[in-house]
């Protein structure tokens, strides 16, 4: 058993690893797999929540987490959904193989994977983990940084189930794969740990949509956690879309490895939960691999969002373009933390960062932290951010032709907005997004304001 809260002194860890007693007894099988699950709650041992005294966390304060009760939920509640429901839910209506998972577990009447190629595997990780997959093993928890940090090390001690995808060499996945996440959380603290694995083969082309949402407004926690990796040549989109209640806490990692010539387009979209999270950890580990990260985040009221993502160029002649775009009103706040990073070996790197943020109230703030880290000197990179409400000029401009001052202000603000929704590359998903934030903008009172 690991003991390391007294002499450490972090009693905010003793419910975890108390609980994680219980669950060694547990959740032995595979054999393999409870050496990651040890190595995962003794690393949260060694480190605890993290507090704005760590520069990554300085802008986001994960009190209110660390304070919840810890309560994980052992079985789903499924007794308020229906197919009705599910199709009611983001993405529910999209042709698509669906998976659904309530409150981190695999619900299979609910789900509709659909017929996919024999060779395909889309379904639960758990029922893979019961099976014979050699690639589980050489993959799960491998493609995380070399220093973990304290959510991700939680997810590996306590996940139970997520998405398993496996797409093989050269095969094309004509719909979209989506990952439907509800929490029915009617407690504090409820929490779930999701874990998906997706791996794309040799010259495959995939979608991927994740989407979560949730039933309740208890302040619930989803700590999430998706391993992505591209063999050479693979060509895989990747669309999140959270929108949990304003009560819940949500914390995620999206880690990545590209190979050779593989293409990777990944878009988060976060409208929801009271705090969220997103760390993001791209490898370009092969030569000529591509990543395209767009983002957006709406926050109102008392909400955060954070975007915090490292792309790593380990390999020459890669190219990597992150776009991220803030709307904010309210007393919230919104934080983005990128860093760019070649390698010696990364040579002709092509590399860009923007983060533009749009203020809608005098109260929301910004925290925004562009870097790059360069150690190779045959590269073209840039970044930059912006922080500010509307232009007057372009407000006057839209009005001298003829434009009133409130049509004036949508048009820019939407547009604001599309500059992100417009990259997504599968046309439903897209335009169902699209029609979502329009909503949502044009039923905040701030965006006809005039100010």
């Amino acid at each position: 058993m690991i003991r390391l809260t007294e002499s450490l002194g972090m009693k905010e860890t003793d419910p975890y690893l108390k609980k994680f007693e219980w669950f060694e007894t547990e959740s032995r099988r595979p054999a393999w797999l409870f050496p990651l699950r040890k190595s995962g709650i003794a690393r949260f041992a060694e480190i605890g929540f993290p507090t704005p005294r760590d520069e990554d966390w300085r802008f986001t304060n994960v009190a209110p987490i660390a304070n919840l009760p810890f309560k994980p939920v052992l079985k789903p509640s499924v007794e308020s959904l229906d197919a009705e429901g599910i199709a009611k839910s983001t993405f529910g209506r999209l042709e698509a193989a669906r998976l659904v998972f309530v409150d981190g577990h695999y619900v299979e009447e609910l789900s509709a994977p659909g017929r996919l190629p024999p060779s395909v595997v889309v379904g639960s990780l758990a029922d893979a983990l019961g099976g014979e997959f050699a690639a589980l093993e050489k993959n799960l928890g491998r493609w995380a940084p070399d220093e973990t940090g304290p959510f991700a090390a939680l997810n590996m001690a306590f996940f139970q189930d997520g998405a398993f995808i496996l797409v093989p060499p050269g095969q094309v996945l004509e719909t979209p794969v989506h990952l439907l996440f509800i929490s029915t959380a009617k407690e504090t603290g409820a929490t779930s740990h999701p874990r998906n694995l997706i791996l794309a083969g040799a010259g495959s082309r995939a979608t991927v949509l994740e989407s979560y949402a949730s039933l309740e407004d208890a302040p619930g926690f989803t700590n999430a956690v998706t391993e992505l990796a591209l063999e050479e040549g693979a060509v895989v989109e990747h669309c999140k879309f959270q929108n949990e209640d304003v009560n819940a806490f949500h914390i995620a990692a999206l880690n990545v490895r590209l190979g050779p010539k593989s293409n990777l387009v990944s878009h988060s979209i976060a409208t929801g939960a009271r705090l969220s999270r997103n760390n993001i950890r791209v490898c370009l580990a092969g030569a000529g691999a591509e990543c395209v990260l767009n983002g957006l985040y709406l926050t109102r009221a008392d909400q955060l969002a954070d975007h915090h993502m490292v792309v790593e160029h380990a390999a020459p002649h890669c190219a990597s373009h992150e776009y991220y775009n803030g709307i904010l009103e309210g007393r919230s706040k919104g934080v983005f933390h990128g860093r760019i990073l070649v390698r010696p070996d990364a040579q002709k790197t092509d590399a860009k960062q923007t983060n533009k943020n749009l203020l809608l109230s005098e109260e929301a703030t910004v925290d925004t932290k562009p870097q790059l880290e360069i150690y190779a000197d045959d590269v073209k990179c840039t970044h930059g951010a912006t922080v500010g409400q509307l232009s007057e000029e372009s407000i006057f401009y839209l009005r001298s032709r003829g434009l009133a001052a409130e049509t004036a202000r949508r048009m820019l603000i939407h547009a604001f907005a599309g500059e992100i929704i417009e990259r997504i590359r599968h046309k439903p998903a897209r335009e169902e997004l699209d029609r979502l934030i329009w909503d949502r903008l044009e039923a905040n009172p701030h965006v006809a304001e005039k100010k």
